[in-house]
């Protein structure tokens, strides 16, 4: 028997506490706090705890960060023990081991990445350790910009992608795009924040509702047919 692929949802760059019991309610399996000062969506360390807090077991807060220092890397396991790392900046296999925990290497794409030959398979393969690849636009700045990339520039079934990481498929989704995303890239899991929101860091119940619903269209519609039952004679 077939068992029909359920694509995994993160919301990003939570702020506020209505906003994490709403992305619970809506069905969240991970929720993001970005821990990177510049981003409209910051919280520090303390504040990331408080909200990670609400969430019920199952639901992982994810901590995000941009080319940060060891010490606050730190500080933000310690205010949010059972996080997995986000990291999000231009670091190096090494740097993103050294913490010792379980981390997303975000993989940021420049549109047009083919012509620019953004070479896909060999970042998955520097970063073989991430428990999953994170497929961003590249934007001014790091992340939340509410851009895509060509989802058409890549093979997303090479043996190498798949074998090497899961992929998290992120930049500029929102509940009307999502559907053609999962249809295409075929990720392990979806990454959104700015495609929920209201303003930068305030989200929408409503926005919430629409994408898991979304979400969950494109589920039923790339599922394979189940096999016919055989007949008894």
């Amino acid at each position: 028997m077939t068992v029909p692929h359920r694509t995994r949802i993160k919301f990003c760059g939570l702020t506020r506490e209505a906003d994490v019991d709403a992305a619970v309610q809506a069905g969240a399996d991970a929720v993001g706090f970005v821990l990177y000062e510049p981003s409209p969506r910051f919280v520090p360390p303390e504040r990331a705890g408080e909200l990670a807090r609400r969430l019920p077991a199952f639901v992982t807060p994810v901590l995000l960060f941009v080319n940060a220092s060891p010490e606050w890397i730190a500080r933000g396991v310690r205010a949010v023990p059972n996080a997995l790392l986000q990291m999000h900046g231009d670091e190096t296999p090494a740097q993103a081991q050294a913490p010792g925990r379980p981390y997303l290497r975000a993989a940021r794409i420049p549109a047009g990445a083919a012509g620019e030959s953004f070479d896909l398979l060999q970042f998955a393969d520097d970063f073989a350790s991430a428990q999953a690849i994170l497929l961003d636009a590249h934007v001014e700045g790091f992340g939340g910009g509410g851009q895509s990339f060509d989802w058409t520039a890549f093979t997303w079934s090479h043996p190498r992608l798949n074998a090497s990481s899961r992929l998290v498929l992120s930049g500029g989704l929102t509940p009307a795009n999502v559907t053609d995303g999962i249809r295409l890239v075929r990720p392990w899991a979806v990454d959104v924040s700015s495609g929920i929101e209201v303003s930068k860091g305030i989200k929408s119940a409503d926005k919430m509702q629409a994408f898991v619903a979304a979400v969950r269209a494109a589920d039923r519609a790339t599922d394979p047919a189940p096999a016919p039952s055989p007949q008894r004679s």
